[in-house]
């Protein structure tokens, strides 16, 4: 059985702190951008260090869908060679529950002359789309949908007007990501402008600013909110994409709660993702701060508050409004599965969460099925409340596979056992 086919696992506690070296998966982050600005250069590019999961395939197979090749030589590289041009698919693309492949194709696929429809499974049709789409049609661009979410219709022209666009970026940094990809593909000079102050992890913008100007695209910043980006299309390029910082936080997480070693091949200082802060802050446990602000480190905040579970006091996470439209409504699910351990261990707040710590939790038995909601970061996160305490069972553990496949393996390389 492979870690995808897994429906239920039961995490055995380790007897022994968990030693060993574990190279995390690449970047999702960083490889569906990569993937995206490589089809859209000219010419052949090869993606060294990428992450092949459900969310990158996806983003493959719509890419190919639209005239794309793209070959896969090894288990961590892509070789994607285009002509500058995506052309129109014969079939709506569907892209399961991948956010990033989502609204980064449906800014993309405006530069094609006819009509493609992006849709998703049944969680990516509750995510909301709308902001995204309100800002492609100031630029001219036939952008719309029923609901709000996917799924999507665009019905492109092969370009768009150049100018100035306006995005408000307080429900996902993707919508701004999208836009600035796009932007360099236009007639003219296009100034992407925040509306407000809110915006999702800026830490991601700047990932994606990085991989533009890899690709040959060049931007300029203006002021705080806004970013001009000049009409230089893309060349292609080698790109070497860095591991996974929202993977690594499971790691980092479990070489804390056991007293461990766990060796990724790199610093916490050597990532660029706005995730790897998260380092210090489980750097500090089992006196992790009373109040932590994961506004800026999203996908960490999981791993967070399953740590926090065990810290000496009590945690309260704000800046998580955001987190209630991923994959699932992780403030949600994080105080159902939490008080699943215990009642009351977590506590919604309005859009905070209130983890009621309990250092005496470790070597206990607390039976729990952890629903995970179909959740990648749910699964992987509560595994961890697995290394110290006997009961706590994991529903639907292959959903792993959306962007962490090995993840289970990884576990069990360092010596954690499991039944299921």
């Amino acid at each position: 059985m492979t870690d995808r086919d897994r429906q239920s696992l039961t995490i055995i506690p380790p007897s022994h702190p968990l030693r060993g070296r574990v190279a995390p998966p690449g970047s999702k982050s960083i490889t569906n951008r990569a993937l995206l600005l490589a089809a859209l250069a000219k010419g052949t590019s090869h993606l060294t260090g990428a992450l092949k999961s459900d969310d990158t395939r996806y983003m493959a197979e719509a890419l190919r869908a639209m005239g794309v090749t793209i070959a896969e030589p090894d288990e961590t590289s892509f070789t994607v060679t285009g002509d500058g041009r995506l052309r129109e698919p014969a079939a709506p693309l569907f892209l399961g529950n991948a956010g990033t492949a989502t609204r980064f194709l449906a800014a993309a696929t405006a530069l094609i002359d006819g009509q493609v429809v992006i849709d998703g499974d049944e969680h990516m049709r509750k995510r909301p789309i709308k902001p995204l789409l309100t800002a492609l049609r100031s630029l001219g661009i036939d952008a719309t949908s029923e609901t709000g979410c996917p799924p999507v219709t665009i019905r492109g022209t092969g370009g768009f007007k150049a100018g100035r666009v306006e995005i408000d970026g307080g429900l996902s940094s993707q919508y701004v990501s999208a836009l600035l990809m796009l932007a360099a593909c236009g007639s003219g000079p296009v100034d992407v402008v925040l509306a407000g102050d809110d915006i999702g992890a800026r830490g991601y913008i700047e990932l994606t600013l990085a991989a533009m100007a890899a690709f040959g695209a060049h931007t300029d910043r203006p002021d705080a909110s806004s970013w001009r980006v000049a009409p230089t299309g893309y060349r292609a390029a080698d790109f070497a994409i860095e591991p996974d910082a929202s993977a690594a936080t499971y790691l980092w997480a479990a070489e804390a709660l056991t007293g461990g070693a766990i060796d990724l091949g790199m610093t916490a200082s050597a990532f660029t993702q706005p995730d790897a802060r998260a380092y210090d802050v489980i750097a500090s446990f089992p006196r992790l701060p009373a109040i932590i602000d994961g506004s800026q480190m999203q996908d960490a905040v999981p791993t967070l508050a399953v740590l926090a579970a065990f810290n000496e006091t009590p945690v309260r996470f704000t800046g998580i409004g955001n987190l209630r439209v991923k994959e699932c409504d992780r403030v949600a699910a994080l105080a159902v599965g939490l008080s699943r351990i215990l009642p009351g261990l977590g506590r919604e707040d309005g859009d905070d969460l209130l983890v009621a710590s309990d250092p005496t939790l470790a070597g206990r038995t607390l039976p729990a099925s952890i629903d995970t909601y179909a959740d990648h970061r749910i699964a992987m996160s509560f595994a961890l409340a697995g290394l110290k305490l006997h009961g706590i069972t994991i529903l639907d553990a292959g959903c792993v596979a959306k962007t962490y496949p090995d993840y289970w393996q990884a576990l069990g390389s360092l010596g954690v056992a499991f039944d299921g």
